[in-house]
C-alpha cells in the first residue's frame, strides 16, 4: 500500500469510528443515546489506536495534517509529500463522515437538534471566544505532536522488540483520550484540521434530515490552532530532545 492511500484509509477509519461514537450518544433512539462525554473520549480514543493500528507500517499514521506539517517543520518529512497526504486525509476524513451518515440514517430524522446533529461531524466552542478557542487547540495539538513524537522516538524503542507495531498505536491512543478527558471540555478537541474540516463539508453536502448549518465562522479555529500547535509541538520536541 502506498502512503497517500494508507493516509486516506487511516483517516476514514478514524472518522468512522471517532464521528461513529458521537452519533451514538448524541442522536435520537440509538443504543448509546445519553452516553456522556467519557463514552465519546474513550471511543476516540480507540479510532485512533486502530487507525494507527492500520496505518503505522505503510506511512507512519500521520492520519493529521497537524502531524504531517510539524514532522515537515523539523525536516522529519519531505515538504514534497506534503500536500499528497493533507489531500489525502481530508478525502479520507469526508468519506469517514458520510459512512457514519449512512451507518446512522435513520436517527437523523429522529434527532430534533440541528445543533447535536452537527456535533457528529465537527467541533464546537463550549463558550465562543475566539481567541480562547484558538489557544485551546493550538495547546492541546503541541501536546499530541510532542508525545507521538516522544512515544515514537528511536531512542524509545527497544530494537527488535516490536514495541513500535505492538504497544506505540494503544499509547497515542491514550495520549489523545487523556487529550480530550483533560483539554476537550472547551472545545471539543479537534486537535486535526482534517478529522473537522472534512466532516463539516460532508455534513454541508449531504442531505441530512433537519440540519442546521455548518457554523462556518467558527471552522477557521480548528483548521489553524491544530496547525500552529502542531509545528510548536514538533519544534519543542526537536529543541529539548530530537
Amino acid at each position: 500500500m502506498n502512503a497517500p492511500l494508507a493516509e486516506f484509509l487511516g483517516t476514514l477509519i478514524l472518522v468512522l469510528l471517532g464521528d461513529g461514537v458521537v452519533a451514538n450518544v448524541v442522536l435520537k433512539q440509538t443504543k448509546g443515546h445519553g452516553g456522556g462525554w467519557i463514552v465519546i473520549t474513550a471511543g476516540w480514543a480507540c479510532a485512533v489506536a486502530v487507525a494507527v493500528y492500520a496505518t503505522l507500517a505503510a506511512s507512519g499514521a500521520h492520519l493529521n495534517p497537524a502531524v504531517t506539517l510539524g514532522m515537515a517543520s523539523i525536516g522529519k518529512f519531505a515538504w514534497a509529500s506534503v500536500p499528497a497526504f493533507i489531500g489525502a486525509q481530508m478525502a479520507g476524513a469526508f468519506t469517514g463522515a458520510v459512512l457514519v451518515w449512512l451507518a446512522y440514517l435513520p436517527h437523523w430524522r429522529a434527532t430534533e437538534d440541528p445543533d447535536a446533529k452537527l456535533a457528529v461531524f465537527c467541533t464546537a466552542p463550549a463558550i465562543r471566544h475566539s481567541t480562547s478557542n484558538l489557544v485551546c487547540e493550538i495547546i492541546g495539538t503541541a501536546l499530541l505532536v510532542l508525545a507521538v513524537q516522544a512515544l515514537l522516538a528511536p531512542a524509545n524503542l527497544v530494537p527488535d522488540s516490536g514495541f513500535d507495531k505492538a504497544l506505540a498505536p494503544a499509547l497515542v491512543g491514550l495520549v489523545v483520550w487523556a487529550i480530550g478527558l483533560s483539554l476537550g471540555g472547551p472545545t471539543g478537541y479537534a486537535i486535526n484540521p482534517a478529522r473537522d474540516l472534512g466532516p463539516r463539508l460532508a455534513h454541508f453536502v449531504l442531505p441530512i434530515a433537519g440540519k442546521g448549518g455548518c457554523d462556518w465562522g467558527y471552522a477557521w479555529v480548528p483548521v489553524a490552532g491544530p496547525l500552529i500547535g502542531g509545528v510548536i509541538g514538533a519544534q519543542v520536541y526537536q529543541a529539548l530532545w530530537g
